[in-house]
């Protein structure tokens, strides 16, 4: 990809590979949804960059986001966590997960799929955006805030709007790549 969002900095090729590859791309996968439901939580007060370098930690201690692995953990096993430096160890963000896939399991069985209840946030369709500088960006849509209210309202938590925009993002929900930028294509 010849021009990014974010410039071609060669120091952020994890971030780039990331960036060109999976940002912004449209996702209907269910495991994957829930692996980056549980990770923009996670990176709540952090650089995205933090994450993906701990991404493959959070697949071995989370059952590579299996939701229903997840919901099963117990106390036990989430205070074990806390002692893993191949995540981040904030207790809250930990048992989190947990909470979250108990809610994601009962969303799953409620409409069929947890795609089938996500994407109608933004009528089964990407929002294509046209900015031209991250000054452009917004933090939070009408479409964060309301699919983070209904999150909440359900159980979930680290859902608030901004944490919601930035994974409706990273799933494609949302196109939010800059005007010139190769992953545009709008």
């Amino acid at each position: 990809m010849q021009n990014r969002c974010f410039g071609n900095k060669p120091h952020q090729s994890l971030y780039a590979q990331y960036h060109d590859q999976e940002w912004g791309v449209p996702s209907y996968d269910d495991r994957h949804l829930f692996e980056m439901l549980i990770l923009e939580g996670a990176q709540a007060g952090l650089s995205w960059e933090t994450i993906l370098k701990r991404r493959e930690g959070y697949r071995q201690a989370f059952h590579q986001f299996d939701p229903v692995k997840v919901a099963a953990m117990t106390d036990q096993d989430l205070e074990a966590l806390r002692d893993n430096p191949a995540i981040i160890r904030n207790r809250l963000k930990i048992y989190s997960a947990r909470q979250n896939a108990k809610v994601f399991l009962t969303l799953q069985a409620e409409f069929g799929s947890f795609e089938r209840y996500l994407w109608r946030f933004v009528n089964n369709t990407p929002l294509q955006n046209h900015w031209k500088s991250l000054s452009d960006v917004p933090i939070t849509t009408s479409e964060s805030d309301a699919l983070s209210q209904d999150l909440k309202k359900r159980g979930m938590t680290f859902v608030g709007s901004t944490i919601v925009y930035a994974f409706m993002q990273a799933v494609g929900m949302v196109n939010d790549h800059w005007v010139g930028c190769g992953g545009y294509g709008g």
